[in-house]
């Protein structure tokens, strides 16, 4: 279960709690899942706080979907104005629409940047989906690569090349993967050139299936693989999805925005020139907007062969706040926050590590930070059930963060975009608190 969580012992929750849940389960049934050994019950968000019902302060350096802090004024304001002007659907001409994708697309650089397009849905697993909708049409192929525990959606195509969703999870008889670029435990120079072999072994056993290459999809900060941050690894690997065939898909729904500090888009660190870019969670700060980027040869025989159209997706509301969260990470300088404070986090973490035998690695890159915690360092053996506790006993001194990784041990730390010295002051002490106890 999801951070410890287990549905079947509540007997040591307060009791309105375990209501709430045992409610919660009768009404929406057993595949949604909660946070921590103890869930945490929330009613009201600001900034880079969550609040309980009782008033309890929790700090929240989890969340990415609102990068721009809860409830921002800015973001709500453009959706109210919006809400109580207009809201409909795309097939209308539309200035809000036009001028978002005007100001979006330089950012994107190469052919995109250039005289790219944009396409928007309304999730990033819709995003994704599109964007092998528009792969396999081009290419006339259907295979996928992924790496070993990605997560990329959960519409039958993207949950079907999402390895993270669990061995239960069936991935399409399409879908090959490649190890992650796990700087820990290989030479992170080698990194591009091994994840390139790998990529050319898989796209010749897809050929030799009758599938062929449509694409490889990566997160450039390969979130839930471990959180791997080593820049220029992509590099290698998009030639040889290029020699195979294929077209190269960033997934930017994590690594977008801004949160690699250094670069606005996570794929930019890798000095590549994407054929799609996705996008999606922060883009409207909490509000449903998503959207897709692509180069015109890529999207020109998809688009004269069949329509595309999405309800909800570009709306005027949804741009709006995808408008108005752009302006804050830009006018308030979020991108430079990202990298200083996600910096301060890191040293403060390997200071730590001095001291603590269990922090095996501290990566990352402005704040989506992995510390990656170990039975043991010469072996480098995964901790999971020290991660485990660790998140859970941060969530009891309401700091919460999570874990991510094919074993579960990386502690995944990804604070909104507004984090502050006092923010991080609060997660480092707390940390280190846990630590030892």
């Amino acid at each position: 279960m999801v951070n410890a969580f287990n549905p079947d012992s509540l007997a040591h929750l307060d009791p309105a709690l375990a209501h709430a849940i045992e409610r919660r389960t009768r009404l929406l049934g057993p595949a949604y899942r909660l946070f921590y050994q103890t869930p945490v019950e929330v009613c009201r968000g600001s900034g880079t706080r969550l609040f309980d019902k009782q008033g309890g302060e929790y700090l929240d350096a989890y969340n990415n979907v609102v990068s721009v802090g809860h409830c921002n004024p800015h973001v709500i304001e453009a959706v109210h104005e919006q809400m109580s002007t207009l809201c409909t659907h795309t097939r209308y001409v539309q200035d809000g629409i036009l001028d978002y994708a005007e100001a979006m697309l330089p950012s994107f650089g190469g052919r995109i940047g250039e005289t790219g397009h944009m396409m928007f849905t309304c999730t990033g697993s819709e995003a994704n989906d599109l964007a092998l909708r528009i792969a396999k049409h081009h290419t006339g192929r259907r295979g996928i690569i992924v790496t070993e525990e990605a997560y990329h959606g959960n519409s039958e195509l993207t949950a079907g090349f999402s390895p993270s969703l669990g061995e239960r999870a069936p991935l399409g008889t399409w879908v090959r993967r490649i190890p992650a670029p796990d700087s820990y435990r290989h030479d992170p120079a080698a990194l591009g050139r091994m994840l390139a072999d790998a990529v050319t072994r898989q796209a010749y056993e897809l050929m030799r299936a009758g599938d062929g290459l449509a694409a490889f999809v990566a997160d450039s900060l390969f979130s839930s693989d471990g959180v791997y941050a080593s820049p220029e690894v992509l590099g290698p690997v998009a030639e040889a999805v290029r020699a195979a065939g294929g077209l190269f898909i960033a997934d930017e729904v994590q690594a977008g925005f801004g949160r690699s500090g250094d670069r606005f888009w996570g794929y930019q660190r890798h000095g590549i020139d994407p054929d799609i870019v996705t996008m999606g969670k922060p883009m409207g700060n909490g509000f449903p907007v998503a959207a897709i980027a692509v180069t015109p040869e890529a999207v020109a025989s998809f688009g004269s062969d069949m329509r595309y159209f999405n309800t909800f997706g570009g709306n005027g509301v949804a741009i709006a706040a995808a408008r108005a969260t752009r302006e804050v990470i830009l006018n308030d300088n979020l991108q430079a926050n990202a990298t200083r404070i996600g910096a301060l986090l890191r040293d403060g973490i390997s200071g730590l590590a001095n001291r603590f035998e269990g922090i095996g690695d501290v990566r990352g890159a402005g704040l989506y930070i992995g510390v990656e915690m170990v039975t043991e360092r010469a072996a480098r053996s995964p901790d999971a059930a020290l991660a485990a506790r660790i998140v859970n006993e941060m969530r009891e001194r309401r700091v919460l963060i999570s874990a991510t990784g094919p074993e579960a041990n990386v502690l995944k730390i990804r604070p909104p975009l507004v984090f502050s010295d006092a923010d991080a002051d609060w997660l480092l002490s707390t940390l280190e608190a846990v630590l030892a106890a």
